[in-house]
């Protein structure tokens, strides 16, 4: 099982960007985690996967925006631990 934790900067708060999130880890498969607004405007997302290249696809949809009002403009991406996710949703 391969997790990160994304820390997506840019235009991605008030623009549909955490469902576009949710949607793209659905249309992608075997993503699972959760995704949040951070008080500072940045974006969080802990996400893991069987298999690597359903996790790389995963972090390039990020990095290209999947919601088309979103503008990311830094996205980091760190290797981590977490408890395993049954599914994708979108936290408060």
């Amino acid at each position: 099982m391969q997790k990160v934790r994304l820390l997506v900067a840019g235009r991605v708060q008030g623009v549909g960007f955490r469902y576009a999130t949710q949607a793209l880890a659905m249309e992608i498969g075997g993503i699972y985690g959760r995704v949040w607004n951070n008080d500072d405007g940045t974006v969080e997302i802990l996400a893991q996967a069987e298999e690597h290249h359903e996790l790389q696809r995963f972090i390039h949809g990020i990095r290209n925006n999947p919601s088309r009002f979103a503008k990311v403009t830094y996205v980091d991406v760190t290797p981590v631990a977490f408890s395993d996710y049954s599914d994708f949703r979108v936290s408060n």
